[in-house]
């Protein structure tokens, strides 16, 4: 890998792991495009750091207000008594999930379950789904409204997510939507939702990654990392500000155009599976 592939690969995974759009399918097809080698699940994970790093400095106010409740929510023996130790606790428990799911089915998600078939199909399925969510959903309430039993469900559907191609914010967007909440707070809970999530995976892999016997230098992991939480930063803010007054239906039809124009690309011979 250059630092040509690492710095576009790092806008990628930055641009798209906070938009509905899957960044695991785009790390997948654009070196797939562009005849370069596929860089792994491992290293796709050990990026997302920067994402994370991203979403920990956008929220740093509300990440200090939550950990703050926690504490003070077990001391006091009251861990659901203000709505921060309760957003708190969703986020934790609502990692369980993914985190299971991540440890029983590791060896698919790298492997089979990154074939560009599987990730055509995931983009268009969730955006069906997505689509009518949003079509259907009252969203009139609020984070301030979530019960654990919220938590736990849009803990379930980011668990989706580990099919490459389904996008973790778009899974957990979509949950949270169909429970009613309003797109900026299904969103904003998306982003808090992904910093255990994503952090350890990153860890998880990076030891495999550090460990293996072929793997990009340590310059460009850091390359990828650093221009990853760049473009992360950028996105959050501009999905927020999107979705306080417009609706999913970009991303629904980005997802079926891609996934469209990918199946049409392996039907025709120009990419393999």
């Amino acid at each position: 890998m250059t630092f040509v592939e690492a710095v576009i690969l790092g806008i990628v995974q930055g641009l798209t792991e906070f938009l509905p759009i899957s960044s695991t399918a785009h790390l997948r097809i654009v070196p797939a495009l562009l005849g370069w080698n596929d860089p792994g699940a491992a290293y796709s994970a050990v990026i997302q750091l920067g994402t994370v790093a991203a979403v920990l400095v956008y929220f740093a106010k509300d990440l200090v207000k939550l950990t703050k409740a926690f504490v003070t929510g077990l001391k006091e023996r009251k861990p659901f008594g203000t709505e921060d130790s309760r957003l708190a606790w969703f986020v934790g428990l609502g990692t369980i999930p993914i985190s299971v799911c991540g440890l029983l089915f590791k060896k698919a998600i790298k492997n089979d379950l990154r074939s560009l078939h599987v990730i055509a199909g995931s983009l268009i399925v969730l955006a069906i789904v997505l689509f009518i969510v949003e079509r259907v959903a009252s969203q009139k309430r609020t984070l301030a409204e979530m019960s654990l039993k919220d938590g736990i469900i849009v803990g379930l559907w980011q668990a989706l997510a580990l099919i490459p191609g389904s996008s973790r914010s778009g899974t957990t967007i979509t949950g949270a939507l169909s429970l009613g909440l309003k797109r900026e707070d299904a969103a904003r809970y998306s982003f808090l939702l992904s910093i255990p999530a994503t952090t350890l995976a990153g860890l998880l892999e990076a030891k495999d990654l550090f460990e293996a016997t072929e793997r990009p230098s340590l310059g460009i992991i850091i390359t990828g990392v650093v221009v990853s939480f760049a473009a992360g930063l950028a996105a959050i803010g501009g999905l927020l500000r999107f979705v306080r007054t417009r609706s999913m239906l970009v991303f629904v039809i980005y997802r079926i155009a891609l996934g469209g124009a990918l199946l049409a690309l392996l039907a025709a011979g120009v990419l393999q599976a």
